[in-house]
């Protein structure tokens, strides 16, 4: 296959023989440092598990950056987490914007880690109460804490694939 010009066209892997315009995906990707900055600055995680019986399980969680990997808790009988210790792959989601123009957005597929550490846990939900100001939960003593981390279970989501795009790249152009 010869390398694509601006007005040539290439062809699609999933109909081979037939031809679309070139991808400007990777112009659009957010950088290395872009992704770091949307992570941390984001509110609300889309996070995707596959349910028991194979569909989706989509909900929204709070969550913090620790040494740039995602973390959140949850109850550990959430369904969330019988899904993940059937089956450990996670896809989560981040996304800004209202018009097409601005819409930014970062996926990460991986493995998610299960971390039934109460101290652990006790610091992870201190951390989202200090990102989303406050959380529902007796934190005021570390026995308090510990008696709450308990019964939750931090989510670690080890990435094997990031993508992104940020569509303030195109400069209005489509």
């Amino acid at each position: 296959m010869r390398a694509a010009g601006p007005a040539s066209r290439i062809e699609t892997h999933s109909n081979p023989g037939e031809t679309a315009l070139p991808s400007r995906r990777a112009s659009i990707a957010l950088t290395a440092e872009e992704q770091e900055q949307f992570l941390n600055d984001s509110w609300t995680l889309q996070v995707a598990s596959i349910g028991p019986k194979g569909y989706p399980h989509l909900v929204a969680m709070w969550y913090v950056v620790i040494d740039g990997k995602v973390h959140f808790t949850t109850f550990r009988k959430s369904q969330k987490i019988l899904n993940l210790r059937r089956n450990p792959k996670i896809s989560v989601m981040l996304e800004a914007g209202k018009g097409y123009a601005e819409l930014r957005g970062m996926v990460i597929e991986g493995e998610a880690t299960l971390l039934d550490d109460a101290p652990f846990t006790a610091r992870v939900m201190g951390m989202v109460g200090e990102k989303y100001n406050g959380i529902p939960a007796p934190m005021e003593t570390p026995e308090a804490a510990l008696a709450v981390a308990s019964k939750r279970t931090v989510v670690r989501v080890d990435p094997v694939e990031i993508y992104s795009w940020d569509h303030r790249k195109l400069g209005g152009r489509y």
